[in-house]
């Protein structure tokens, strides 16, 4: 799930609020970091409970209307498309899914069925919905695609569900476009009858490995990561330059110097990219000079170690 774009992220979150903190403990900060990265999955398992408690409030209303008193025909015979959605019944039985909740001790949604209900109701009233009620191909196919759309234009978009997830958990904030797409690969892959395979937080113990040591490797030498940036600024006094400009540079010279099987240019794109989203609009091409320089420089002192073809 988390792939090494979003752990680099993860990483400068954690030397950004390390630098922050006067007092702070590098353990402390790793604790702060192995909690972010297992926060993410725990995001995943809160958005697959959400779709097993609307479709559990819908089987709930269904069978409430068959109850009432007067009860009208669309109440005796309504349309069951929804809570005979193939993927939603298997969620819903899955002990996969169970287990995961318990041995992390979770209970999603247990004291906020209110964003549930919300949700619920503006499924209800969406076109989407309306359509798919009435749709006569009751494949998995069908369901899937339904599924994917809801997900994709009510469920990820609502701003409410957003607001409270981002109070559950600040972090929550930047995971959600990965989580989000997380979900659809997992629903596509949910099949009638085959057990329920919950996605890996980290794929390869190389990758918690990396994280790991870049987080320590850029906060042990930061002194000397920022002395190499000195007189590569000559408009910019060090104070001026955006923080997060600055941890990212730092961690880009990390990768250079510690991580020899990382390209060069590999490393380089990355920070950029990631700068697009978390510094200001012109941090791309001001990071961007600064590291082409200290990669240059350092190639030139024969400190740049890089094994392997295409690692340049």
């Amino acid at each position: 799930m988390l792939n090494r774009r979003q752990l680099r992220i993860k990483v400068m979150q954690a030397i950004f609020a390390f630098q922050k903190q006067e007092k702070a403990e590098i353990k402390e900060l790793e604790s702060f970091l192995n909690q972010s990265m297992t926060q993410t999955y725990v995001l995943f398992l809160y958005m697959v409970q959400l779709l097993v408690e609307v479709h559990k409030l819908a089987e709930d209303r269904v069978v409430k209307g068959t109850q009432r008193h007067l009860a009208t025909d669309s109440d005796l015979n309504p349309a069951r498309n929804f809570i005979d959605n193939k993927i939603l019944t298997r969620l819903r039985n899955s002990q996969v899914l169970v287990d995961a909740l318990k041995n992390r001790k979770l209970k999603p949604w247990h004291l906020h069925a209110k964003y549930v209900e919300n949700l619920y109701n503006q499924i209800v009233e969406s076109k989407l919905y309306v359509v798919y009620m009435s749709e006569p191909d009751k494949s998995l196919k069908a369901d899937l695609k339904f599924l994917t759309q809801l997900y994709t234009d009510i469920i990820a978009p609502s701003d409410e569900l957003l607001d409270y997830l981002e109070d559950e958990n600040i972090t929550w904030t930047d995971d959600y476009p990965l989580v989000n797409s997380a979900m659809i690969m997992f629903l596509r892959k949910v099949k009638p009858g085959k057990d329920i395979t919950l996605p890996e937080l980290i794929k390869d113990e190389d990758d918690v490995k990396f994280t790991m040591d870049l987080f320590r490797k850029t906060v042990l030498n930061s002194e000397e990561l920022l002395k190499r940036i000195e007189g590569k600024t000559p408009n910019w006094e060090q104070d001026r330059i955006a923080q997060i400009d600055l941890v990212l540079i730092m961690m880009a010279q990390c990768e250079f110097l510690n991580f020899n099987s990382i390209p060069v240019k590999v490393s380089l794109n990355e920070y950029l990219e990631i700068s697009k989203d978390y510094s200001t609009p012109k941090s791309s091409y001001f990071i961007n000079g600064i590291l082409d320089s200290l990669a240059k420089e350092f190639d030139k002192e024969g400190i740049l170690h890089k094994s392997g073809r295409g690692l340049m």
